[in-house]
């Protein structure tokens, strides 16, 4: 229910807002405004996007949880496309996303509701003791004929 209420409001905020900015700067402005947001929304996703990428990638490399830098990273796609739609609402909370507090306070308060039973990585290493088994291909060989290429693929 609070969903088709989100749908209902964010809309009639949106064309209020339209209405009094529209008032206040008149059409032009306020278009050029929109478009604004929008540029800056795309350059700012993109900015912090890459950080939060090497984060992540840091993280992934110390195998390190990588919760916080993906948490971050959908949040900053989620600001951004608020940022790409037209209106002045869902620019002020895209804006507000953009912003690495803000990110935290809505993770932590996320967080505070989701449990996450565990998180581990396993590797694989290969055992010391048994036999060495090896896998491969092999093909036999006629002396009278030049081998075959392995694939089929051949150089011309």
């Amino acid at each position: 229910m609070w969903l088709f209420a989100l749908f209902l409001l964010v809309p009639m905020i949106e064309i209020a807002l339209f209405i009094t900015v529209g008032g206040w700067l008149t059409l032009w402005p306020t278009l050029g405004l929109v478009l604004l947001t929008g540029v800056i929304g795309t350059v700012l996703m993109r900015w912090q996007g890459l950080k939060v990428l090497a984060e992540l990638r840091g993280d992934l490399g110390q195998l390190k949880n990588p919760l916080s830098p993906l948490a971050h990273g959908a949040l900053i796609v989620l600001a951004g496309l608020l940022l790409l739609t037209p209106g002045f609402f869902t620019d002020s909370i895209g804006f507000l996303l953009m912003a690495p507090r803000v990110r935290e306070f809505v993770i932590a308060f996320v967080g505070a509701r989701v449990k996450i039973q565990s998180f581990g990585t396993s590797a694989s290493a290969p055992r010391s003791d048994g036999p060495i088994v090896l896998d491969g291909e092999f093909f036999e060989v006629n002396e009278n004929q030049p081998p075959k290429p392995p694939s089929g693929w051949t150089r011309h």
